[in-house]
């Protein structure tokens, strides 16, 4: 099976919403991100990307590893998605720009049954925020 590499970076808002975005021509809500440059690292390649797609710009000392992810590509069918996941809380104001049509906020507990929301978001990441929340309480 063919395999995308992406680096992506879960922004999360104080009342736990998690910043998704969709590309233009596709119906697929997903991490803000993509796929790195030449001999680009994973964190470097997604700072870059998140400034390219939403005017955010974010040091690398504010991003932290969530993970490293593989699951089906949301866009892409017959393709494998191998992800580096990144996490911040820091306060953004995303506009859509290049590729991005639109910008959504959504409550991981309400994605994770969104059939829009990338296979990434309601398989992996979602789960796993949820399981943080619930060993929070």
């Amino acid at each position: 099976m063919r395999v995308i590499t992406v680096s992506a970076i879960c922004f999360e808002r104080e009342d736990g919403a998690v910043l998704t975005v969709r590309k233009r021509g596709t119906s697929a809500w997903m991490l803000p991100g993509g796929k790195p440059e030449a001999g680009e690292g994973a964190a470097a390649c997604a700072v870059r990307e998140v400034l390219e797609e939403l005017g955010v710009v974010i040091a690398l000392d504010r991003i932290e590893p969530m993970g490293d992810f593989e699951t089906r590509a949301a866009n892409e069918a017959g393709f494998a998605l191998r992800a580096s996941v990144f996490r911040t809380r820091d306060a953004i104001a995303p506009e859509p720009l290049a590729e991005i049509e639109a910008v959504r906020w959504i409550d991981p507990a309400v994605g994770i049954d969104d059939e829009a929301e990338a296979p990434l978001n309601r398989e992996l990441v979602f789960p796993l925020l949820l399981a943080e929340r619930a060993r929070q309480r």
